[in-house]
């Protein structure tokens, strides 16, 4: 499941790329995609980063690998292992939620990336975690759970402390919010019921086959209550394209 709209950036040979927070390679391995690419993902979960290499294979496998290299790293967010203005591009999908001290991992994001390159972000949208938050404690409360709720507005004004500039915003994943509500309304601890689990195959379905009738549904509630909000910002640079 893919929730920067990668189309929207210029991933062209020869450029690098950082997924932080990458788990298990989603972005990694479709940035992988692009020809002539250089893709690093890091995360500080090693399970994740094992089940990243093993798509990354499958990639391989299936000759749909065209990056130049693509490589994976145990990291801190907080505390990453690049010099300064490294990366063409950096993404951050659904991670800045999850982190205590928020704006000193946006002021690495922002370290590592190159003057005039883009940083794709997504975090849950405000409306659908907010019900989220009202209708489990333990949603939110479990060890590495939702820390914050960000607005829009709140999230522009954080990343543009660190020096960038904001060009697009979009939402994404319209049918995922009501699974995550139903999963919260049964209690987000309690596993699986049988609605939740009809839910889900929903959703695998919907991913791994996109019939019509899916992504028509996805593309009238994204607007409404897509679960997440996908933002894209530029490094200030003397002079950008």
């Amino acid at each position: 499941m893919i929730t920067i709209d990668l189309n929207r950036l210029k991933i062209e040979p020869g450029k690098k790329v950082l997924d932080v927070g990458c788990g298990t390679g989603r972005h990694s391995c479709a940035v992988s995609r692009f020809e002539g690419v250089l893709v690093v993902g890091v995360d500080i979960n090693h399970d994740g980063l094992m089940e990243a290499h093993r798509k990354l294979e499958l990639e391989k496998e299936f000759n749909t690998f065209k990056a130049r290299w693509c490589e994976f790293i145990v990291s801190d967010i907080c505390s990453l292992p690049f010099e300064d203005m490294s990366f063409d591009l950096v993404i951050c999908s659904e991670v800045l939620e999850h982190v205590a001290n928020a704006s000193r991992a946006l002021g690495e994001l922002a370290r590592v990336l190159k003057p005039c390159g883009d940083l794709a972000i997504s975090v849950p949208r405000s409306f659908p975690e907010r019900i989220c938050w009202k209708l489990s404690s333990t949603y939110h409360s479990e060890s590495g759970g939702h820390l914050r709720i960000y607005t829009k507005n709140d999230l522009k004004a954080a990343v543009e402390k660190k020096g960038l500039t904001h060009w697009a915003t979009h939402f994404a994943h319209g049918l995922h919010t009501p699974y995550w509500w139903l999963k919260c309304l049964v209690g987000a601890d309690n596993g699986r019921t049988r609605l939740v689990d009809l839910y889900h195959n929903l959703l695998v379905w919907d991913i791994m086959k996109k019939p019509r009738i899916t992504r028509l549904l996805d593309s009238l509630l994204t607007p409404v209550m897509g679960k997440s909000i996908v933002m894209y910002f530029r490094k200030d640079g003397d002079v950008c394209s």
